[in-house]
């Protein structure tokens, strides 16, 4: 009687405990789903370290304006010269413009271009507003099509880029969250051709997202993590493609033993046995990998170590506790129509039989081990060498968005008419005692066009002070106005200091722009040495300059906390150094393949410096988890059949599961296509191609090739490297 109320807690009681626990949590989870972009924020400046010089300018130039605010520059462009008839229409735009209650500040006039066939208008939209850009922009676009001008314009300026990015990300709630299950569901379909299954496995996924959204949701709320749609979007694929990853390889033990095991309670208990393991420590490693990103400077990258670290949590203990008792609950059934039928007379085929395909991979890395990992060596370093060809020292802002861009359209047209640099001015902040010498200093650098310093004062908030005539293609009458307003006008002094602006020739976003700032910074203090440097153009040069700093310092930290988790699983040295050594050369061959497809078949302008330190993390930390999958399993075979025949055993009896896990794994990141944002493309590529290199090549034939070269040594110094055995 008391081994039958113990069966049936084990059996029945237990499991449905967990069912409804996970069911409760997704319940609860559930509708975070579509809240957890009200506390994303897409805003370059609050990731930015607080000791960037950005960020120092970012916060003192609020004292020099009354409310903060964002440009949006409204570029009108004619085929022909503009006439007085044009400039009186246009003249009706900024009175319409200030009705709209998100304007903070004075909008500019008409500015004419020099060769006369276009004008911009200067809007400050309200930094308060980024959360309502949409409608925003639409009040924008009604009260310009009202006043008639019958001249074509386009939105511009870092108003438009900001409004561009939420129109990018708009659809990662559902769009991208559809598209991924999806994936996996056809995925799953085609591998398992069961009904059951691939539903089991998604509600696993899911659940465990809803759990890890809570969580973050709660955590961003409170201020403790900052996040964005990028962390966002790969928060949902890092949940689905793991959680899915560790149900596979449980389910791929379970069938094993619900063939040698009757009870599918006994089967349930060996199939943990032999699970748990590999499963924790791959997502251990995720989650150590991620954690590394604790130390990066900027806060974006920052906020995705906890984020993905607790994602990673719950798929591993939704694929531990929902996962096993489903299946448990369900029993055979689960399996229909093709259910695991017990062998009581023990006259199962072999192994190689079973898996035939891949009883004959096994049978060819048996035959040609040194001639294996020699070749596939070889081709991965020729993929190699496309990294030479890598640009990943940053990108324009301009090309952030893929497709259709509003922002993108009005710059071109700026650059076509105006100094690039108009409408987002360099900000020098500087001592009120220096800014006449500092602005004569300024005006003699090629690329600056004007300088103006801010004044409350003035119509338009700032006094023209000088401009570069050999430069500046801005109308006589605007670099004529410091003799007009002489002795009129005073600038704006707080704290002693004053508030320049320089106008460059290049747009903010570009490459001269970007060589620009520490040109700027260098000058600014040889005359002030207090004098700082900020703005759009150096937000977004501190920021790759912080994203080179990360991945030079949180690279290594990588590799030795893998190094040390990969010795403490498998108790050996040399296995792990080998092993972290495949999965290096393999992310370089991915790389190398990246560059070649990004600078020649999609034509990118570049990639962020963080694309490599992400694609690093996930490609390292999730290639290492199918060695850890299979090196678990070769040392559980090693110990009964020796280095030779367990780890073919190993490589055949898993080769299948963590195919089909790396399958879906690149499926999903793949799915990250789906949001027209470069750095999630190109991640998305880096991922799914490496996942697929990783498992097909390195796994199945570099891998076992070695172990099979190296012999006992392989598990050194543990007593596996004195196991007796063929070699």
């Amino acid at each position: 009687m008391q081994k039958t109320k113990k069966s049936f807690m084990l059996r029945v009681a237990l499991p449905l405990v967990f069912v409804l626990a996970w069911l409760g949590l997704s319940g609860v989870g559930g509708p975070y789903f579509g809240k957890i972009s009200e506390v994303s924020s897409n805003d370059q400046t609050t990731f930015l370290p607080a000791s960037a010089e950005s960020t120092k300018v970012n916060e003192q130039v609020k004292k020099f304006q009354e409310q903060s605010s964002i440009p949006a520059i409204i570029v009108f462009e004619s085929n022909n010269k503009l006439q007085s008839s044009d400039f009186a229409k246009l003249a009706t735009v900024p009175s319409k413009l200030r009705t709209i209650s998100e304007i903070a500040g004075d909008i500019s006039p008409a500015i004419p271009s020099a060769d006369g066939k276009a004008a911009i208008i200067v809007a400050p939209v309200s930094a308060s507003a980024s959360d309502k850009l949409n409608e925003v922009f639409n009040q924008f676009h009604h009260k310009i099509d009202s006043a008639n001008t019958g001249i074509n314009y386009e939105i511009g300026g870092p108003a438009s880029f900001s409004h561009d990015l939420i129109g990018a990300f708009g659809g990662i709630d559902v769009t991208l969250l559809l598209v991924a299950l999806a994936v996996v569901f056809i995925i799953l379909l085609i591998v398992y051709r069961s009904p059951f299954l691939p539903i089991i496995v998604l509600l696993t996924a899911i659940f465990a997202l809803s759990g890890a959204i809570l969580i973050v949701w709660h955590l961003a709320n409170a201020g403790i993590v900052q996040i964005n749609g990028q962390v966002q979007g790969i928060l949902f694929i890092l949940v689905i493609g793991a959680a899915t990853d560790y149900s596979l390889l449980y389910l791929a033990r379970l069938r094993e033993e619900l063939v040698t095991n009757e009870s599918i309670l006994a089967a349930t208990k060996q199939a943990l046995k032999g699970a748990w393991e590999p499963i924790v420590a791959a997502g251990g490693t995720v989650i150590v990998s991620l954690l590394c990103l604790l130390l990066s400077d900027l806060g974006s990258n920052r906020a995705l170590g906890p984020v993905g670290g607790i994602g990673i949590a719950f798929a591993l203990f939704a694929a531990l506790t929902f996962l096993p008792s489903a299946l448990l609950l369900l029993g055979r059934a689960a399996f229909w129509p093709k259910r695991p039928v017990f062998d009581n007379k023990h006259t199962h085929t072999s192994y190689q039989n079973q898996h035939p395909f891949w009883g004959k991979v096994g049978a060819l890395v048996q035959r040609h081990p040194r001639h294996l990992w020699i070749g596939t060596s070889l081709v991965l370093l020729l993929c190699c060498a496309g990294i030479l060809q890598l640009k990943a020292s940053g990108v324009p802002q301009s090309q952030l968005v893929l497709g259709h861009s509003e922002a993108r359209d009005a710059q071109a047209l700026i650059d076509r008419h105006f100094p690039g640099g108009s409408g987002a001015p360099v900000y020098i902040i500087a001592k009120q005692s220096n800014y006449k010498t500092l602005a004569d200093k300024l005006k003699k650098i090629d690329g600056v066009t004007a300088v103006s310093i801010a004044s409350k004062d003035s119509p338009s908030g700032t006094i023209p002070l000088s401009s570069n005539s050999a430069q500046s293609t801005m109308p006589a009458y605007i670099t004529t106005l410091p003799t007009q307003f002489a002795g009129q006008l005073q600038p704006t002094v707080k704290d002693g200091e004053v508030l320049l602006e320089a106008t460059l020739a290049y747009a903010s976003d570009s490459d001269q722009t970007q060589k620009l700032i520490p040109v700027l910074r260098s000058e600014s203090r040889a005359v002030d040495d207090s004098a700082i440097v900020g703005g759009l153009a150096a937000i977004q040069y501190d920021t790759n300059q912080t994203s080179l700093r990360d991945r030079a310092l949180i690279i290594p930290v990588v590799l030795v906390a893998i190094t040390v988790i990969l010795a403490m699983l498998l108790r050996a040295l040399v296995a792990p150094l080998i092993l972290l050594l495949t999965t290096i050369v393999s992310f370089g061959a991915t790389l190398g393949i990246a560059a070649l497809v990004f600078n020649h078949l999609f034509k990118f302008a570049g990639a962020d410096p963080a694309v490599i330190l992400f694609g690093f993390v996930f490609l390292v930390a999730l290639g290492i988890d199918y060695n850890i999958f299979l090196m678990t399993r070769v040392r559980e075979e090693t110990g009964n059949l020796g280095v030779n025949n367990g780890t073919i055993k190993a490589l055949v009896v898993t080769g299948g599961v963590i195919t089909s896990a790396g399958t879906v794994l690149a499926a999903t990141f793949a799915a990250l296509g789906v949001i027209p944002i470069l750095f999630l493309a190109q991640i998305a590529f880096i991922v799914a191609f490496g996942v697929l290199l990783d498992t097909i090549i390195v796994r199945s034939l570099l891998v076992p090739s070695l172990t099979l070269e190296v012999g006992r040594a392989m598990w050194w110094p543990s007593k596996l490297a004195r196991t007796q055995g063929k070699k």
